[in-house]
């Protein structure tokens, strides 16, 4: 920088200082932050998060429940929550014999799509399908996942350890019992009913003649869908068509708001992923795929805790709540963030070559000024030159604060208030925006030393190499962002569906193993259903599939 230019530079640097302003709420002083904000050392733009941090996958799992997508994603549960079940609400159930209601402990779906699989009656007599309606709210309690599944892997162990305080597998096609044994603990807590999801949400319903009347009793044509095992596409087109259209009803609540018909109370929220809670689980999931996180292992100790959880966010009055949307204070974050995030990496992930580099590299830098210019303080001055710049970007670090604690802060100031559920949903917040922060203010900082921020022109354009690295730096950073958030949003079909064409992620039990025989088919080169020993179940990814015939998976 030649004498001039740096006469000029400490001339406009010394008036920001002198003439930098604090409205009222553009900078709080650090007192505002309930002093944990005090400890410089939570700044650092060079720390990660710990390799068993699990705020961002309370994050995660809180701002997808209830959406099929991220549960069939991930179908072991690690989240129960009390709901209600507003009044008005329509619930369906088929079967065979009528017009009656059930006597038993049975099922109800949300929607008739998933209820008239089971409207199976002969061809003379047809079958019976039940429309009801809610009279007064139902109180019932949530398990996420894919928690009606019934394979071993694990999907119905949370249900087990409220059931039977311990998992067990070998009961794990005995849903009557299961049902039973959660009603009956169910019992002093006044709970109606138990949601779950398969293809689509289902309750399960402790008393038919509670909270509920009959809206109709219609005796309707049976949907003739094929029990055994169907054959091909042209020797059994109706099972063929009921299932794609099961596929379809299903991605109506993909993605958020989800199942709007259950409203959950996140401040008597359980989490397995809690490490306070549950810190026994914290070795078993150490190096495993999110894939492969299980409730197996939990101490007995830590399944005392649970239920104890439990039964405090079940007897708590709800006037004792906070009254904070949580639903709403985790949807901002990622509505703010995802797609300037997923933007950046498309960016990065771009071949260039030295001519084009630069204009890219100011692509991304324009990205991350936008990010985190409601938090780019008038007094935030950068070194000089790059020759003086300090390798931690320590300059950056009041940016850093204000963009972190921008969702916390004011919730931060009446914490006293909270449950411990919404603490965790608290804590959640706080190290998952601490993350994206850290990550956007590094990149940001390092882009804006390197010569490439159009806000910051440069005398002189930088080399290329110097992009090159800088780009490279910023691709690890953005992929390791990315792939710790794990944001189902970012989980789509590419290239886009076609018209005729809906993005599908593999649902049990279509293609899963053997112990689900409802749609299991030979094995040739004219199957319709996908084949289980591929093992797609196992980890499922988005392919585009036909709304249309010819259907195929």
């Amino acid at each position: 920088m030649n004498p001039k230019a740096a006469v000029v530079w400490l001339f406009l640097a010394f008036e920001r200082v002198l003439t930098a302003q604090m409205p009222l709420s553009s900078h709080a002083p650090l007192s505002f932050y309930t002093g944990v904000e005090n400890d410089l050392g939570q700044w650092d733009l060079g720390q990660a998060p710990a390799v068993n941090a699990t705020g961002h996958l309370v994050f995660a799992t809180a701002n997808n429940l209830l959406q099929h997508w991220e549960n069939t994603r991930y179908r072991i549960g690690h989240t129960i929550v009390p709901a209600t079940i507003p009044v008005g609400t329509l619930l369906y159930h088929g079967s065979i014999t009528g017009p009656h209601l059930p006597t038993a402990l049975d099922w109800v779906s949300v929607d008739p799509d998933l209820s008239m699989i089971f409207c199976n009656g002969s061809i003379e007599t047809g079958c019976w399908h039940l429309t009801l309606t809610v009279t007064r709210p139902m109180k019932v309690l949530y398990f996420d996942g894919s928690s009606a599944v019934r394979i071993p892997e694990g999907t119905m162990d949370t249900q087990d350890l409220v059931a039977w305080s311990e998992m067990k597998p070998e009961w794990m096609r005995n849903e009557e019992r299961r049902i039973t044994d959660l009603c009956k603990w169910g019992q002093k807590y006044g709970l109606n009913g138990f949601v779950r999801m398969q293809i689509n949400f289902e309750i399960m319903i402790c008393n038919f003649t509670s909270h509920m009347e009959v809206v109709s009793f219609l005796n309707l044509e049976s949907t003739r869908f094929e029990r055994s095992t169907p054959t091909d596409l042209p020797e059994d087109p109706t099972t063929v068509y009921q299932v794609f259209e099961l596929a379809h009803s299903a991605s109506l609540r993909e993605i958020y708001p989800g199942e709007t018909r259950i409203m959950l109370d996140f401040s008597g929220l359980v989490s397995f992923y809690d490490t306070t809670l549950v810190p026994s689980l914290v070795p078993h999931r150490a190096g495993l795929e999110r894939w492969d996180h299980r409730i197996r292992g939990i101490s007995s100790e830590d399944i005392e805790c649970v239920q104890e959880r439990l039964d405090q966010a079940l007897i708590r009055p709800p006037v004792t709540t906070s009254g904070i949307d949580w639903k709403t204070v985790l949807r901002v974050v990622v509505d703010r963030y995802a797609n300037r995030l997923e933007m950046m990496q498309y960016l990065l992930n771009m071949t260039l070559d030295n001519r084009s580099i630069f204009n890219c590299a100011q692509q991304v830098q324009r990205r991350l000024r936008t990010v985190l210019l409601p938090y780019t303080l008038f007094s935030v001055i950068p070194p000089n030159t790059s020759l003086t710049a300090n390798t931690t970007n320590s300059w950056a670090v009041p940016v850093f604060r204000e963009c972190a604690t921008s969702h916390t802060a004011s919730i931060e100031v009446h914490e006293t208030t909270l449950t411990p559920s919404e603490h965790l949903l608290l804590q959640a917040v706080r190290e998952t925006t601490h993350e994206i922060c850290r990550v956007a203010t590094k990149m940001w900082a390092s882009g804006l030393i390197t010569g490439v921020d159009p806000f910051y022109p440069p005398e002189k354009r930088p080399e290329a190499d110097h992009i090159h690295t800088l780009m490279g730096e910023w691709k690890e950073d953005m992929t390791q962002l990315i792939s710790w958030l794990d944001w189902s949003v970012w989980v789509k079909c590419r290239p886009a569906c076609g018209i005729e064409e809906m993005c599908y992620l593999p649902t049990w039990p279509v293609g899963f193993p053997s112990n689900a025989p409802l749609l299991q088919t030979r094995r040739d080169g004219a199957s319709l259903w996908p084949d289980p020993n591929n093992e797609e179940w196992k980890r499922p990814q988005p392919k585009c599939i036909r709304q249309l015939e010819p259907y195929g998976f």
